[in-house]
């Protein structure tokens, strides 16, 4: 494929991945006022949707009750697979937690695409990389930092909302941050593990490749 091709899928990629953010924007906006707001659907290999859920951990006193994890839930029981979600694409406001991370690789998920980075606790680039560790059987294609402006500002705008009340998520303000892409970074990447910017992932799966094809 020429260059002009490729750039052109690239291109209509990340415009079809755009529509699935706003999409995952329209349900982080229904987040109950206590949890910070964050929004996720699964997309089945057809292209249509399986499933849509917003955080509720302080809504419902569940720690696992992040959107992730409720869309995946959600999404196994329609998909009709079982639990295994193959071919299928995890959509997130924000870049997914340890717990999320992992529930995606479990769940088979082709790809993952997000939103806002979060280096305090981000799982799929930033301050880990759980869903790309070359051990792993499974690992999903990742596209981070679509809308990240919009994502963010969801999350900042819930934040500073807190700061003025005093509210009781305080204590989480303290330690969430959300991220912008710094300037020029490619969109389609992951950051590395050292925290040194983003990678573009055909050099990662790369040398990936070559890890083992030595091991």
């Amino acid at each position: 494929m020429s260059p002009v091709g490729s750039m052109s899928l690239a291109a209509e990629g990340l415009a079809a991945d755009e529509q699935l953010v706003r999409a995952a924007l329209e349900a982080a906006v229904t987040t109950p006022p206590t949890d910070v707001p964050v929004g996720a659907l699964v997309i089945a290999p057809d292209g249509s949707e399986l499933s849509r859920a917003c955080n509720t951990r302080e809504a419902t006193g569940d720690p696992t009750a992040h959107a992730e994890v409720l869309a995946l839930r959600a999404a196994a029981a329609r998909h009709g697979d079982g639990w295994q979600l193959s071919g299928c694409t995890l959509v997130v406001t924000v870049e997914p937690c340890t717990m999320c991370a992992g529930a995606a690789v479990l769940a088979r998920v082709e790809r993952i695409v997000f939103g806002a980075w979060e280096p305090r606790t981000g799982a799929v680039g930033s301050l880990w990389d759980v869903v790309r560790d070359r051990r792993l059987t499974h690992r999903p294609r990742v596209r981070g930092g679509v809308l990240e402006a919009e994502c963010a500002e969801l999350l900042q705008g819930f934040f500073r909302g807190h700061r003025a009340g005093a509210g009781a998520n305080l204590r989480e303000l303290a330690k969430t941050t959300v991220t912008t892409r710094r300037p020029g970074a490619s969109v389609e990447s992951v950051r590395s593990s050292a925290g040194d910017g983003p990678e573009p992932l055909e050099v990662r799966d790369e040398r990936d490749r070559q890890g083992e094809e030595q091991g």
